[in-house]
C-alpha cells in the first residue's frame, strides 16, 4: 500500500490566498504553478499524481509542500539570491565622475555617452547605465536669469507674499500681454518616419498673415483668466485692458495686480488715481518669471499655437477665444513651487553634487 502524502497546514486565509493565485493570469506563471501544487496537496492528492497533473518532477512538489508547511504563503516566494557578479564597481563609479570634470574632448563643447566610454576604453552602455543610476543628464541643460535689481529681496517678497498669503477682502490678478503672435499658415499631419514611427510633421515653408498681441489676466485665486486680443500694444490698449478687467471686479475690494517692468505698466499715476482700491506691484528687474500668468502663456503656446496652422489674423484670434472658453471649464489656481536659481549653485564639480 503506496505512503500517504501529509497533508500541509494551511489556514482558512491563506487557502483563500492560494484560490485567488492559481485563478490569476497577472501574477507570475511560477506563483500560479506553486499555488497549484499546494492546493492539490490540501486536497489530500499523492506527490505523483499532482507532478503527472501539473507536468513537473515530484521532487518540485515535496519542496513547495514543505516549504508552504513550514513557511506558509511566504515560503512560496524565491529566496534571495546573490545574482551575477559586479563587473562595474565604486571604482567605475568614481572613474565616470572625475572623467566629466575634465575637459572635454577636442572639437567638443561637453561630455557626452561615447566620449566618456571612449576616455576609459570601456563600454557605452555601462556609461549609460551608471549615468542613469546617478541621475547625471549630459544632454538636459537648465538656463536662468539672474537680477541685479538691489530691491530684489523685497520686491520677490512683497508677490509671493500675494500668492501665499493675500490680503483679506482682496483680489491678486497677474497681468501681461504675449505680443507679436504670428498667423503662420503652413501644411501639417501626420507622417512616418524611417523606422516606421507615426510623428507629427510641418512643412518647413509656411506664409505669415500678420501678428497680433494679447492681454491676458489670471485671477490667482481661482485660475480664471479674462483676455483680449489688440493689433498694438501701447499703454492706450493696456489702460484700456485695465478698463476690461476692472468691470469684471467687485468694487468694494482691493484689486493688487502684478506686472513685470514694461514701459507700458509704469507712469500711469492718472489712472491710478481714478481707481484708487487699486494696487501696481511690478517684478524685480529681469525676474518677470515671478509672474504667474507666464505659465498660463505657456500652456496657451503649446495647446493651441505650437503646430497650428492659420489662412489670417482672425483665424488665429479665434484659435485664442477658443482655447480660452475650454480653458475657463476646467481652470484651477496655480501652485507655487519655484524657487530662484543663484550662480553659486552652478558646480563644474559633479561629484560633490552626487555624493
Amino acid at each position: 500500500m503506496p505512503k500517504k502524502s501529509p497533508i500541509p497546514k494551511c489556514s482558512e486565509k491563506d487557502k483563500k490566498t492560494l484560490e485567488e493565485w492559481a485563478r490569476s493570469r497577472t501574477m507570475e506563471a511560477r506563483l500560479v504553478e506553486r499555488a497549484q501544487i499546494v492546493l492539490q496537496c490540501l486536497q489530500g492528492k499523492s506527490v505523483a499524481m499532482i507532478a503527472r497533473d501539473l507536468k513537473i518532477r515530484p521532487n518540485t512538489v515535496i519542496e513547495w509542500r514543505r516549504r508552504f508547511d513550514s513557511e506558509g504563503i511566504d515560503g512560496l516566494y524565491d529566496l534571495p539570491r546573490s545574482g551575477k557578479p559586479r563587473q562595474y564597481d565604486d571604482e567605475f563609479r568614481n572613474l565616470v565622475l572625475k572623467t566629466l570634470e575634465l575637459p572635454p574632448p577636442s572639437g567638443q563643447a561637453c561630455w557626452d555617452g561615447p566620449s566618456v566610454a571612449k576616455h576609459l576604453d570601456t563600454s557605452v552602455h555601462a556609461v549609460w547605465r551608471l549615468l542613469r543610476k546617478e541621475g547625471i543628464c549630459l544632454s538636459r541643460q537648465r538656463s536662468w536669469c539672474v537680477s541685479t535689481d538691489p530691491e530684489f529681496t523685497k520686491k520677490a517678497a512683497d508677490i509671493v507674499g500675494l500668492y501665499l498669503n493675500p490680503p483679506e477682502n482682496a483680489v491678486v490678478i497677474s497681468i501681461d500681454e504675449k505680443p507679436s503672435i504670428q498667423a503662420l499658415e503652413r501644411s501639417t499631419g501626420y507622417v512616418q518616419t524611417s523606422n516606421g514611427k507615426i510623428v507629427r510633421g510641418l512643412k518647413s515653408t509656411y506664409k505669415r498673415h500678420g501678428t497680433l498681441n494679447l492681454f491676458a489676466a489670471l485671477e490667482v485665486a481661482t485660475g480664471a483668466v479674462h483676455t483680449q486680443t489688440t493689433q498694438l500694444k501701447r499703454r492706450v490698449e493696456f489702460l484700456e485692458f485695465m478698463d476690461h478687467v476692472m468691470t469684471e471686479a467687485q468694487p468694494d475690494k482691493e484689486i493688487h495686480v502684478i506686472l513685470d517692468n514694461y514701459c507700458i505698466h509704469k507712469r500711469n499715476d492718472t489712472w491710478l488715481a481714478a481707481h484708487p482700491n487699486v494696487y501696481f506691484h511690478y517684478t524685480p528687474t529681469s525676474a518677470s518669471w515671478l509672474n504667474q500668468v507666464k505659465i498660463w502663456f505657456g500652456i496657451l503656446s503649446r495647446k493651441a499655437l505650437r503646430g497650428a496652422s492659420f489662412q489670417n489674423v482672425e483665424q488665429l484670434c479665434q484659435a485664442i477665444k477658443d482655447f480660452v472658453a475650454a480653458y475657463s471649464q476646467r481652470a484651477k489656481p496655480f501652485i507655487w513651487r519655484k524657487r530662484e536659481v543663484n550662480g553659486s549653485h552652478l558646480s563644474n564639480t559633479i561629484a560633490n553634487l552626487c555624493n
